[in-house]
């Protein structure tokens, strides 16, 4: 399959990062001491008190079961809304690519093959990275939560106002090794680093961020039709 997307937006990806902490738990403030732990509890609070985010990104992977280093970019937003989590990615570079889901059927559109895959958002649950994106998981159940590697924060090192830590899945993971999360002084995620089992690292890049732009009013933003003559692949 030719295309960027090797794995559920990392998020991300699934990234994400709506996580399930009570909402009444107040962040920490940026200046307490801040160990791993302190940064991934601020960042739990920030995200779990979020009704929407959006943003804009660029994502580059590079390794050598890629070949040459692979890149893309577009936008994402994500709604909480009436116990569900909505999401949806369109990457506009270097190809068409629309990622959505309404927390009961995820769907991908691949407008090079003309494609759309749907599968039901529950077989997706035992992938971290999904679930991470989309509320279910939780740092400290489903990590490690330690110091960053020295080649991860000198990567980055001129970012300000910046604190890095680094997740090792405590379940094996098929498509997850490590994450590295760079994350802002008002707890927001502006770099996601993920490397797999073969050394290839994805970097996503986060600018723009809005927080609670987004209403119930914006539900129709998170639908995709694709073209009638697009193969339909259910899984």
């Amino acid at each position: 399959m030719k295309t960027i997307f090797t794995r559920i937006p990392l998020l991300l990806l699934g990234l994400f990062i709506f996580f399930a902490l009570p909402a009444s738990i107040m962040a920490k403030t940026v200046d307490e001491a801040q160990t791993p732990m302190t940064i991934a509890t601020r960042l739990q609070h920030r995200y779990d008190a979020m009704k929407s985010l959006t943003f804009d990104f660029f994502q580059h992977t590079q390794g050598s079961m890629t070949g040459r280093p692979q890149t893309g970019e577009g936008h994402a937003k994500f709604l909480k809304q009436d116990d569900l989590s909505f999401m949806r990615w369109d990457y506009t570079l270097p190809a068409q690519q629309v990622l959505t889901s309404d927390g009961v059927t995820f769907s991908m559109y691949f407008a090079e093959m003309n494609q759309l895959i749907v599968t039901p958002a529950k077989n997706l649950e035992s992938d971290i990275t999904y679930s991470f994106f989309t509320g279910k998981g939780k740092l400290e159940e489903d990590f490690e939560i330690l110091a960053p590697d020295a080649a991860s924060m000198a990567l980055f090192a001129d970012l300000d106002d910046i604190e890095v830590i680094k997740l090792i899945p405590k379940k094996d993971q098929s498509q997850v090794q490590d994450i590295h999360i760079w994350v802002t002084g008002d707890s927001l995620i502006s770099r996601i680093q993920i490397r797999d089992h073969f050394d290839t690292v994805t970097v996503l890049s986060f600018t723009n961020l809005e927080v609670d732009t987004l209403t119930a009013k914006d539900l129709e933003g998170f639908r995709f039709i694709a073209p009638q003559d697009a193969e339909v692949i259910k899984q």
